[in-house]
């Protein structure tokens, strides 16, 4: 991690308002405490109202804001463009938190108006996903985090079948998006097509990260990583 970087999540901390200990700040930082010692003596000669001494804490008065974000151009365009396509192409949920974070991202600029400038720039198109799809695609994520089995009704060339599965991961290829999932009808990994689920279910089953059936585990059977392997079909149905 960058100094900066630490030192920017050092604040953040620190803002809360509670006293923490260098052991705790040491911890959360993944540093030694005299790194964090020397951390906060700069950040106090930097004019940061942070209290406390060696041994005892350190808690950051109230009222203390970070200066605006600096960005360039190109960095603010990157931002723009990537928030819109989540926005056409991603999950409903998802789109939502892409223009409620690149909103607040714009407000803190120092001219907001090259954000602005941006998104007059820049567009796509998302007619071409459908409202289910979307929708799917939040859930998948969402299950992929907790942990829930999924239920899915799956369709390929007019053959359904049902499926119990464990979800991995979304991959997006630019103009599908498939997801990498344990099944447990095949007992092996699958990508599956999200255009092509006709149903979907949380279930209230949780799965346990089975060492043989994890993502690391279906990286480790491709060899390489897929965007390196121009071989692999991403669309493709195991």
């Amino acid at each position: 991690m960058r100094r900066a970087d630490r030192l920017f999540r050092l604040v953040q901390h620190l803002r809360s308002g509670r006293l923490h200990t260098a052991a705790q700040l040491a911890e959360a930082m993944e540093v030694s405490e005299r790194t964090i010692y020397r951390d906060i003596a700069d950040l106090q000669a930097s004019g940061v109202p942070i209290d406390g001494a060696a041994g005892v804490g350190y808690i950051m008065r109230q009222g203390y804001d970070l200066p605006p974000l600096m960005f360039t151009n190109e960095e603010v365009s990157s931002l723009v463009l990537g928030a819109r396509l989540v926005a056409a192409w991603g999950g409903t949920s998802m789109a939502s938190a892409a223009s409620e974070a690149l909103g607040k991202i714009a407000a803190v600029l120092p001219k907001p108006d090259i954000a602005d400038d941006a998104r007059d720039r820049f567009s796509a198109p998302g007619y071409m996903m459908r409202p289910e799809q979307r929708g799917w695609i939040d859930q998948i994520d969402a299950a992929a985090q907790s942990r829930n089995l999924l239920q899915m009704d799956y369709e390929v060339e007019g053959v359904k079948t049902r499926r119990c599965v464990r979800p991995l991961a979304l991959w997006f290829w630019g103009a599908k998006w498939t997801f990498i999932a344990w099944c447990e009808l095949r007992g092996d990994f699958r990508m599956f097509r999200t255009d092509r689920i006709a149903g979907l279910t949380v279930l209230a089953d949780h799965f346990t990260d089975d060492p043989d059936k994890t993502l690391a585990a279906f990286m480790e059977q491709l060899g390489i990583h897929p965007e390196l392997n121009p071989s692999l079909d991403p669309l493709k149905e195991w």
